[in-house]
């Protein structure tokens, strides 16, 4: 009732998941170095005050376990949220206490570039940038996305690549799921 749903459950029978990730760990360093800092911050300030500030003290203590759970709020967050490939559309799904979940379909695609830094290179991320005709979309840019090449390439066959062969291959699995006795939604 609470736990947000599962991205699978908006999928449409006909549909076909490609790819399903969620942003890469590294979005949360930041939010990591700076809740490190101020509780680093708090224990020092704690420390250099003389015994009989007591208030003070607590004012720091209350500080902190804000500092923590809007952390812990934020993890939360990066851990619920999920972006999904599909052969006929791509979305994000995310929120805590209240779901988003943005879509586009595959075929308003027009153009797609993925950017690589230095450290995300070094830590295996990078920014997807999708183009779509005319107007500027909710999923235009997604970054910190784990394996930026596999999604890329993923998006790159559904969007520009052989429909017959894409067909081909949804039946060929269509087909192995039956054999192995799931059931399969017509």
């Amino acid at each position: 009732m609470f736990a947000p749903r599962d991205p699978d459950e908006y999928l449409l029978p006909t549909e076909r998941r490609v790819i399903r990730v969620r942003r890469h760990w590294s979005s949360l360093l930041w939010d990591l170095v700076e809740a490190g800092a101020l509780l680093a911050g708090a224990m020092m300030i704690s420390y250099l005050l003389p015994g009989n500030a007591g208030i003070i003290q607590n004012i720091l203590w209350y500080a902190s376990l804000f500092v923590l759970l809007r952390l812990a709020y934020f993890v939360m967050e990066w851990w619920v949220e999920r972006i999904v490939v599909t052969d006929k559309r791509f979305m994000i799904s995310s929120g805590v206490f209240e779901t988003k979940v943005a879509m586009m379909p595959i075929s308003k695609v027009t153009d797609l570039t993925y950017e690589r830094t230095f450290l995300g290179r070094m830590f295996g991320f990078g920014t997807l940038v999708v183009e779509s005709a005319g107007q500027i979309q909710a999923l235009n840019r997604i970054e910190y996305l784990p394996n930026p090449e596999e999604v890329y390439d993923a998006i790159s066959e559904l969007t520009f690549g052989d429909k017959k062969a894409q067909a081909e291959r949804f039946s060929m699995i269509k087909a192995q799921r039956a054999a192995r006795g799931k059931k399969m939604v017509p």
